[in-house]
């Protein structure tokens, strides 16, 4: 039995805490109740989002915070962690609000006047970061001292990070229950339990009342939290062998592949990254909090000493993909926020491969490359949800910068992207691209920012008015030799697709997107066929009828095949008799639809 198994300590907490740690979930979910009330009676409204969405937040977050800690800080030291916690917290949440003023609301639901909730990244990191602090604060204070030992922060995050997991669980059993009853009263025309469940001043004040009730629970039974602990990190630590067997696998068959396979991925330094935090957590599954080396078996301390090791070569890897990605196409929030996670995982590689090498102990350094890591994290949740590393803001300018310097054609440049994601920053460069009267490619610019700005949303939009000319911009014609027909450009594509948008290519109803034409004549009559692709997919066939041009619909292609996509880029396409005739019945004609999948020939993309 190892050292942390033998060892649980006995609960600090007098019952007595029971009381107030119950009584701030109640009162915390009676204010919640309030807040959100107004907001739907819009008592709070847009113009003073800047102080419902910090008020939201704090009473959110604080009174979990407190319920935590009762019983664990002295008040005076309670009191010095909460204040600045909560102050610090709604000028972040102050700032995420301001920051998307004149930007299109991510919730696209709520009318332009509702007050404005913290958008989902900011309360996911905000809870994130919050956790991590509280458990680094909570280590000093059981230490008395300002960096506490590894010890107490593995304690501390460890006990922490179970607590909320089974208060969270406890939390969805108890409404699980709730429902059951509801529905069984409900099956005999009972419906008072399913009508005070539907009620915000009902269902409010019960989740925090129980989320409380459960923290309380596992914090005067620590040996609940300690027990699970241990089977946790046991499971998890025999997990290691395997995936160092095929993460270490995969980079020795680099070499041999090469890195063009990964980069066709467009997803490589996403997987690298997800690669090494694996390794990470697996890695301290088996260190736990540094004491249990000698009960720790062999062959996972082997293991362990190589996942160490794999950790940098993947985040140099990664670091790689991204700056390619960042050469040729700018800085957006992803890759931002990607490079802000390679920052951490390359501190935590270096760290962790010099531990492997130089540890006097198994592993015994990662210790403080764990604490200097923790720190790093912290103060990067804070710099990107603040004015100093703004992800929108630093993304808009680096977009800016490839537009004016010619790195992307004026065409192709993502104007959706500044709206939508580059937040009042985004927004504002749009403004200014739409006032451009001078220069290359000023009156291209000026139109597809002023069609940008007229977006309200990027997904499940009405479909827009688009003029000829703009419709012109976003058809790249692939055919040699040919130009999209006038009649089809002049044609009113928003009364044509009505409420069929998604029948219909992007590139005749949104501005922001672009398509690539070919001019065919499928029919034999003389009159080519205007066939549209957008990136993947398949072709739309529109066909000159009395009325205009008419969907007649889609050539199914595959849309990862190389050698059709090369044909289709240098517009190689023709068109052939059909192998099998019609069938007709009454008077009516039936196609013939294999079952077949889609294949990729291996012809070149030099034959149609």
């Amino acid at each position: 039995m190892s050292s942390v198994e033998s060892y649980v300590p006995k609960s600090s907490v007098s019952r007595s805490v029971a009381g107030s740690r119950l009584l701030i979930g109640l009162l915390q979910g009676l204010v919640l109740y309030l807040i959100y009330q107004a907001a739907e009676s819009r008592l709070w409204v847009a113009g003073n989002s800047a102080l419902f969405a910090p008020l939201l937040l704090v009473m959110t977050l604080v009174p979990v915070l407190l319920i935590s800690a009762l019983g664990h800080m002295p008040s005076r030291t309670l009191w010095r962690w909460l204040v600045p916690a909560a102050a610090v917290l709604a000028l972040l949440g102050f700032y995420d609000i301001w920051r998307g003023i004149g930007a299109p609301y991510w919730d696209t639901q709520k009318f332009a006047e509702d007050a404005r909730y913290p958008s989902p990244q900011f309360w996911l990191h905000a809870v994130a970061g919050f956790f991590i602090a509280h458990a680094m604060v909570g280590a000093a204070v059981l230490d008395g001292r300002l960096i506490a030992g590894y010890r107490s922060y593995f304690e501390s995050a460890t006990k922490l990070l179970i607590q909320f997991a089974f208060a969270a669980l406890f939390t969805g059993i108890i409404w699980l229950v709730l429902l059951l009853g509801a529905a069984l009263f409900d099956m005999i025309k009972l419906a008072f339990l399913k009508n005070v469940l539907d009620e915000p001043w009902f269902a409010i004040p019960v989740t925090t009342f129980a989320f409380a009730y459960a923290m309380h629970i596992t914090d005067v039974r620590p040996a609940i939290v300690h027990g699970v602990r241990s089977l946790v990190l046991v499971l998890l630590s025999w997990i290691l062998p395997v995936a160092v067997l095929l993460i270490g696998g995969f980079l020795l068959a680099l070499p041999f592949t090469g890195l063009e396979p990964l980069w066709a991925t467009k997803a490589a330094t996403a997987l690298l990254l997800a690669a090494s935090a694996v390794l990470a957590i697996l890695i301290n599954a088996a260190f736990q909090d540094g004491s249990v080396t000698e009960e720790i078996a062999p062959l996972i301390r082997f293991i362990a000493r190589i996942a160490a090791a794999l950790i940098l070569p993947l985040a140099l890897i990664a670091t790689y993909a991204l700056s390619l990605r960042v050469g040729q196409y700018g800085w957006t929030v992803d890759r931002l926020v990607a490079a802000f996670c390679l920052v951490v995982a390359l501190c935590c590689g270096s760290g962790y491969f010099w531990a492997a090498l130089r540890s006097p102990q198994w592993l015994s350094r990662i210790a403080p490359v764990n604490i200097g890591t923790a720190f790093i994290l912290l103060f990067l949740l804070l710099a990107i949800f603040s004015p100093v590393l703004d992800p929108a803001r630093i993304s808009v300018n680096s977009q800016m910068a490839h537009l004016k310097a010619g790195k992307v054609n004026a065409e192709k440049f993502d104007y959706d992207y500044l709206r939508f994601q580059g937040q009042r920053f985004g927004t504002a460069a749009l403004k200014n691209l739409a006032a451009t009267s001078s220069g290359k490619d000023a009156a291209v610019i000026t139109m597809k920012a002023k069609a940008a700005l007229e977006k309200d949303a990027l997904w499940n939009a009405q479909p827009q008015k688009i003029d000829r000319k703009l419709l012109a911009l976003n058809l790249s014609v692939r055919t040699p030799g040919q130009v999209v027909p006038e009649s089809f450009l002049a044609q009113n594509w928003q009364e044509s697709i009505k409420d069929n948008a998604w029948k219909y290519p992007d590139c005749l109803h949104d501005s922001g997107k672009s398509c690539d034409v070919f001019l065919v004549d499928l029919t034999a009559d003389g009159v080519s066929e205007v066939l549209i692709r957008q990136e993947v997919g398949p072709l739309f066939v529109f066909r000159l009828n009395k009325g205009g041009w008419e969907h007649e619909g889609n050539i199914s292609v595959p849309h990862d095949c190389g050698p059709i996509n090369d044909a289709l880029r240098l517009g190689r396409i023709a068109a052939a008799p059909a192998q099998m005739a019609d069938a007709v019945i009454a008077g009516s004609h039936y196609r013939l639809v294999k079952d077949a999948p889609l294949t990729c020939p291996p012809i070149s993309a030099g034959k149609p």
